[in-house]
């Protein structure tokens, strides 16, 4: 393991540290049965959860919200375009080297760069879709690791 693994916390004695970003309009849908606890238990297979966030725009219901916040993951509402603003956060805690996997839950082609970037600084990248419908082949090949929710 080289110095630069080390440094971003991916020593032999540590865990790597994960980042999850969940896109909430595009996973937590009437067609996919998306389990809150299962996604963290994903995240923690890859490592020591730093971030959870699930993102959501101002039409969440309460539900979602509480359920979110119940199982340790942080929710960041915005007005705007939820995938400009996970896209950011995710890039950011990437070149910041605040993780060293980057996991990304949506079925959304978009964040294709944000894994791209993540691989090219020499992050582990996982897509996570929840269900083969609508699954993003071009986020699946742009990862190291994908996983499909049944």
């Amino acid at each position: 393991m080289g110095l630069l693994d080390r440094l971003r916390g991916g020593s032999r004695r540590g865990a790597p540290r994960v980042g999850i970003f969940v896109d909430g309009p595009n996973v937590f849908r009437s067609e996919f049965d998306v389990d809150l606890d299962e996604l963290r238990e994903l995240a923690r297979e890859e490592g020591t959860v730093a971030l959870a966030r699930v993102y959501v725009d101002e039409n969440a219901s309460g539900g979602l919200i509480q359920a979110a916040e119940a199982r340790g993951f942080e929710v960041v509402t915005t007005s705007g375009d939820v995938d400009v603003k996970l896209g950011i956060d995710a890039v950011e805690a990437a070149v910041a080297d605040r993780i060293d996997t980057v996991v990304v839950v949506s079925r959304d082609t978009d964040f294709k760069p944000v894994l791209e970037l993540a691989a090219k600084r020499g992050l582990r990248t996982v897509a996570v879709a929840p269900g083969t419908h609508g699954r993003s082949d071009a986020l699946r090949n742009a990862a190291h690791h994908e996983i499909t929710l049944e």
